[in-house]
């Protein structure tokens, strides 16, 4: 049986073997670039073609991918082939050396290369945040219809949908006996709210994380508002209306958005990014302490078809001791409250709370509970549950916890699919737009 990728107006029909999918690494400035080829795919060649105008980005992304192909616990097989040079996006067009071209890097100039690919008839897979201004946003938009017109799929990476606690929230929030119906909610107390904290200084495959130095620019990393919140309003949407079509000019309102900003010193610079001194580009950003402000934080409340959802990211420096990035989120039914928590009490692990709001007698509850994670373990075998003061956790095993790096290769696996069925799903294209245009809207709202 053959299976389809789409290039330019024509349809290849390729074999079903390995290799079929052949990648292209354009620009690669963020660790992420490296994360989509952690592990071997048999649909995916070895051979992957990088494009780069050269310098410490490419530099810090071939040196990840040599660490997964030296590594002594299942190597990969990685054969970069590389090229630099000014002309890097013309000759990587022009030669066309594979069919999915994967773009994460540097914000500012992420949606330009997304269009040029598409219009080339390439397929993409995005890091995001693909648009970080309304202006982005429309060239988005027009992307969208050329990789529809060139039968091209454009995907975004979105790691978040297969964290086992937002799946176990989500699938509990479809058992009406034990959610009842998501609640409406008001700007004061929305409906679903998600908060992440994110860290300037991290690890990452095990070893210290080196940003490049323009990740604390705003203009070309993008605002908190516009970055780590699409995954919040992805999962907003991917929650409360599952593989349901969303219309960003009618569905969505933005209501209020603040902005604020991390303060970062010379040495917390220095640590990130080994570097002795800012950038000129940085200078605006200094303040008479010699401290960079940078506007990593913001929050916005919106409305997504009549239901009120809150959404939240703080950036700081470095996590406390044992810490990593942490997720808070909380689900409102007309039955139960369906809570994330990533904290102290969590060992920093998130967990996933069911707190009865029905009003029934909480022995009652619990039994109509258990039958739910009864169900639940048909697909996730395992789970079960434990009173956890006045709520019930949901008792994870650890082999669900593959953790935030893992995530990109089923990321991976599902945009292979959609490869091979030569379309996604009907939701996913006009959801991805009416995210983007959540996100871009806040962030023209919060100024």
């Amino acid at each position: 049986m053959n299976k389809l990728l789409l290039t330019g107006t024509m349809v290849l029909a390729l074999n079903a073997g390995a290799g079929e999918v052949r990648l292209i690494t354009l620009d690669p400035g963020h660790f992420h670039a490296a994360l989509v080829q952690k592990s071997m795919l048999p649909q995916v060649s070895p051979v992957v073609r990088v494009y780069s105008p050269g310098g410490p980005d490419m530099t810090a992304h071939l040196k990840l991918i040599e660490g997964f192909n030296t590594r002594p616990v299942d190597p990969t097989r990685w054969d970069e082939k590389v090229y630099t040079g000014p002309d890097f996006l013309e000759r990587m067009i022009r030669e066309k050396a594979g069919n999915v071209v994967v773009i994460s890097g540097n914000n500012a100039k992420k949606t330009r290369y997304i269009m040029d690919s598409v219009a080339a008839g390439l397929n993409v897979l995005s890091d995001k945040p693909m648009a970080i201004t309304p202006a982005d946003f429309v060239l988005l938009r027009q992307a969208f219809e050329q990789a529809r017109r060139n039968g091209v799929l454009l995907y975004d990476i979105m790691t978040e949908r297969h964290e086992i606690t937002t799946v176990l929230q989500r699938e509990l929030s479809r058992m009406p006996a034990v959610f009842g119906t998501l609640e409406t909610g008001t700007p004061e107390r929305p409906a679903i709210t998600k908060e992440s904290v994110h860290h300037y200084s991290k690890l990452v495959a095990g070893k210290p994380l080196i940003r490049p130095p323009w990740f604390f620019d705003v203009c070309q990393q993008g605002e908190g508002i516009v970055d780590v919140t699409t995954h919040l309003v992805d999962l907003v949407q991917w929650e409360c209306f599952p593989d349901q079509v969303l219309d960003w000019q009618k569905d969505i309102h933005v209501l209020s958005a603040r902005r604020w900003e991390t303060k970062i010193t010379p040495a917390q610079f220095k640590q990130a990014t080994k570097l002795e001194a800012y950038p000129d580009y940085l200078k605006l950003d200094r303040g008479t302490d010699n401290f960079l402000n940078v506007f990593g934080n913001g929050e916005f409340t919106y409305t997504l078809r009549g239901v009120c959802a809150k959404v939240s990211v703080t950036w700081n420096f470095e996590p406390p001791a044992g810490a990593g990035d942490t997720h808070y989120s909380l689900m409102r039914g007309t039955k139960a409250t369906l809570v994330i928590k990533q904290g102290v009490e969590q060992h920093f692990k998130p967990a996933l709370y069911v707190e009865n709001t029905s009003g029934a007698p909480a022995a009652d509850f619990e039994a109509m509970l258990q039958g739910a994670i009864t169900t639940l373990n048909a697909t996730y075998p395992g789970l079960a549950i434990q009173q956890a003061g006045a709520a019930w956790e949901i008792v994870i095993p650890d082999g669900y916890r593959n953790g935030h790096e893992a995530h990109f290769a089923q990321v991976m696996q599902t945009y292979l699919r959609y490869l091979s069925d030569g379309k996604l799903p009907a939701w996913e294209a006009p959801n991805m737009i009416a995210k983007y245009y959540t996100t871009t809207k806040a962030y023209e709202l919060s100024r």
